[in-house]
C-alpha cells in the first residue's frame, strides 16, 4: 500500500509561482529532460536507467512454457513492477501491488505489447506445445518523479540487450542449447517505443512542463504521455487527471515529444553498443 507524502501548500504555491515566471524548481527549462544515464549489464537483459534522481532497474528473463490456447503460435510476454520503501520514504512495502505500481506496469505493458514491439510469433518453439515466456521485472530504486518514462526506457533497452538460448527443433523434439555451447540469440524487436511525459499544473492546467520532478508531479492537475518510436509513429497516447486538454495543447506536446523521443532512442542505441 502506498502512503505517499503530499507536498505542503507552501511548496505547491512555490512551484506554481516559479512556473508562472518561466522557472522550474530544479533550474531546467520547461521542455528539458533531466540527465539520462543508461547502464547495461553485467548480465544480459539487465539495464539500470537513471533519469535525474529517479532510478529503475529492469531485468528480463525467459523460460519455456505452453502457449495460451487461443494463441498457439505466439510466445508470452509478462510484466511486473516493484515500487516500495526503497524508492522513497513515503512508500510502503505491502503484500498487494499499489495503484501506482499497477499504473506504471500497465503503461509499460501497453506500449510494448500493444504496439507489437516484440515479435511474439518468433517466440514460438513448437506450435501448441512449447513457446518462450519472456518476463520483464521493473524495480524502482529511487522515486524522484516521472517513473513512466524511466521505466519505458529501461524495459525496451533490457529487451534489446537480452539474449535467449538457441533452440533446435528435430521432428517433435526441441533441444534448448546451453549458452556455453552455443551463442544465445537476441529477441526479435520490431521497433523501439519510448514515452515522453508532460505535467499540467495550475487550476486550469495552463502551465506545462516536460519530465516532471516529484514535486511537480504531486502538484499537477493533469498528466499527458506520448509514446513514439524512431519512425515518428505515435504508438499510444495517455491522459490522466480531471483537467481537459484541447487540440492545441495536445499538438504542441506531440511536436515536442517527437524531438525528445529521438533523443531518448539515440541514448538507448549508444548504451547498447558500449
Amino acid at each position: 500500500m502506498v502512503a505517499e507524502i503530499p507536498p505542503s501548500s507552501i511548496e505547491a504555491a512555490f512551484v506554481l509561482e516559479a512556473l508562472q515566471k518561466g522557472v522550474r524548481v530544479d533550474g531546467r527549462g520547461l521542455y528539458d529532460y533531466r540527465a539520462l544515464r543508461i547502464s547495461c549489464g553485467p548480465a544480459l537483459g539487465m539495464v539500470e536507467v537513471q533519469l535525474g534522481q529517479t532510478r529503475v532497474l529492469a531485468r528480463v528473463s525467459c523460460e519455456v512454457t505452453r502457449p495460451a490456447p487461443e494463441r498457439p503460435t505466439e510466445g508470452i510476454v509478462l510484466f511486473s513492477c516493484e515500487l516500495g520503501s526503497l524508492a522513497a520514504p513515503g512508500l510502503d512495502n505491502g503484500p498487494r501491488a499499489s495503484a501506482q505500481e499497477v499504473s506504471v506496469s500497465r503503461m509499460v505493458e501497453r506500449i510494448i505489447r500493444q504496439s507489437r514491439a516484440i515479435d511474439t510469433e518468433a517466440l514460438c518453439i513448437m506450435a501448441g506445445e512449447q513457446v518462450w515466456t519472456v518476463r520483464i521485472d521493473l524495480h524502482f530504486l529511487d522515486h524522484a518523479g516521472n517513473l513512466v518514462d524511466a521505466a519505458a526506457v529501461a524495459a525496451i533497452a533490457a529487451l534489446r540487450h537480452f539474449r535467449r538460448p538457441d533452440v533446435t527443433v528435430d521432428g517433435e523434439t526441441a533441444i534448448i542449447h546451453d549458452p556455453r555451447d552455443r551463442n544465445p540469440v537476441p529477441l526479435s524487436i520490431h521497433h523501439t517505443p519510448v514515452c515522453v511525459s508532460f505535467a499540467f499544473l495550475g487550476a486550469n492546467g495552463q502551465l506545462v512542463v516536460l519530465d516532471p520532478a516529484l514535486l511537480e508531479e504531486q502538484t499537477q492537475t493533469a498528466a499527458f504521455t506520448v509514446t513514439l518510436n524512431a519512425h515518428r509513429e505515435i504508438c499510444a497516447l495517455n491522459k490522466a487527471g480531471g483537467v481537459p486538454l484541447d487540440a492545441e495543447q495536445i499538438g504542441r506536446c506531440t511536436q515536442v515529444a517527437v524531438t525528445k523521443a529521438e533523443e531518448l532512442i539515440d541514448a538507448i542505441n549508444k548504451a547498447l553498443v558500449q
